[in-house]
């Protein structure tokens, strides 16, 4: 089992520039002294993520309004010392949708089979062998622990076999046997047992805690598997389904723009259409109960 945080004194956040690690970005400013963001250009074709985490951690790094850290008495959160790591030069070699030159993303909801197409093969164990590398090296140099912090949580889809415990458990042993001092290293992940919608949740009161604007920060995060060459997101992509069911939930407009054929859309737009994706999943999950 991969060791839990005990001693929050730095972070190592896997920032993909999607909602999820953007609000894990939020929780760890407010609980760490230090934190490192590290993002990874890897050929996808959603590569306009990359665009919006340097946005988010510019935004947040230029804040003016910054508040006290609230772990902390006398001091604001620290900047965000943050990397892109390029590993575009795998894309030709990797079998997915995702990546360029691979098949059209598939439209719909996450159960439909046909979303297999969009794994990567090997992508977490990729990204786990790098932070894992960066934060034992924070470790090793300041002689304090590092912990590596991970937005996975209960709604990371079972056609993701590396999104699985079985996967972290095992990964985490390999890296334990395969390098000196790792028991300085622990993992921070806040939303293990919640879904996107307490993400969202938690990302609300975070903004406020830390002097921020939520529609700054959301608008600065990229979902859609799909977008468009504006950087628009599309809202018929499985990933743009669920970000928009969880702003459906939280009861606010989602304050990105969205597109389709048309040109650009309205937020309600999207909504409907999604709620119309939700109906039509939850009706042939009823008929196939039956």
């Amino acid at each position: 089992m991969a060791r839990l945080s005990m001693n929050r004194k730095h972070a190592v956040v896997s920032l993909s520039g999607g909602m999820d690690s953007s609000t894990l970005l939020l929780r760890a400013l407010k609980e760490y002294d230090t934190v490192t963001g590290i993002s990874f250009d890897y050929g996808q074709k959603h590569r306009v993520e990359l665009e919006r985490a340097q946005q988010l951690v510019d935004y947040i790094n230029d804040n003016p309004n910054r508040v006290f850290n609230i772990r902390k008495t006398m001091e604001g959160y620290s900047e965000v010392n943050y990397r892109q790591i390029k590993l575009d030069g795998l894309a030709d070699l990797l079998d997915s949708a995702l990546v360029e030159g691979g098949e059209d993303v598939p439209e719909g909801h996450y159960e439909n089979e046909n979303m297999k197409e969009t794994v990567v093969p090997n992508r977490n164990k990729i990204f786990a062998s790098i932070t894992q590398a960066v934060a034992l090296s924070i470790a090793n140099r300041t002689g304090e622990t590092c912990d590596i912090a991970l937005g996975i949580h209960s709604g990371d889809h079972h056609i993701y076999p590396d999104c699985r415990q079985e996967f972290r458990d095992a990964d985490d042993k390999a890296f334990r046997e395969g390098n000196w001092d790792a028991d300085q290293v622990g993992y921070f992940t806040p939303y293990l047992l919640g879904d996107k919608f307490d993400i969202l949740k938690d990302g609300e009161v975070l903004v406020e805690q830390l002097g921020l604007s939520f529609n700054e920060v959301y608008k600065r995060t990229n979902t859609s598997y799909k977008p468009y060459p504006s950087g628009n997101s599309d809202y018929k992509s499985a990933s743009s389904v669920e970000r928009i069911e969880a702003f459906i939930k939280l009861g606010r407009p989602d304050p990105v723009q969205y597109e389709d054929e048309s040109g650009e859309v309205d937020y309600e737009v999207a909504k409907t259409a999604v709620l119309k994706v939700l109906n039509t999943h939850e009706t042939a999950a009823i008929k196939g109960r039956d």
